[in-house]
């Protein structure tokens, strides 16, 4: 199983990114996707996730500025991140679960002030 996951990049505030995250080895379809995001000295906090069937639910701080979806046929989940500002700094890491757990490695976000 691998989670690839890209697009992280450096950013001023205001800005917009879109992350990837690639899977293979496992039936995408069936599994939920999430999105979670670590800064350095903090612990792993969820960003957003959507089911297989494309139900979503986001972080409080997020809302209304990122957008999680997916598409089945490329086996592949994505992040749209607009308004992005400074405390939105952090790795972000996909993961896929349903009877299995699995992470990606993460991709490096920063937005400069």
């Amino acid at each position: 199983v691998q989670l690839q996951a890209s697009g992280g990049g450096l950013v001023q505030a205001g800005g917009s990114l879109r992350l990837s995250c690639a899977a293979s080895g496992i039936t995408f379809n069936i599994y939920s996707m999430a999105w979670y995001r670590q800064a350095p000295g903090k612990q792993r906090d969820l960003v957003a996730t959507i089911t297989g069937g494309g139900s979503t639910n986001y972080g409080d701080s997020v809302k209304g500025r990122f957008t999680i979806s997916r598409d089945n046929a490329k086996n592949t989940v994505y992040l749209q991140m607009n308004g992005l500002k400074p405390e939105d700094t952090a790795a972000y890491y996909c993961k896929a679960y349903f009877l299995n757990t699995y992470w990606g490695q993460g991709t490096q976000v920063t937005v400069s002030s």
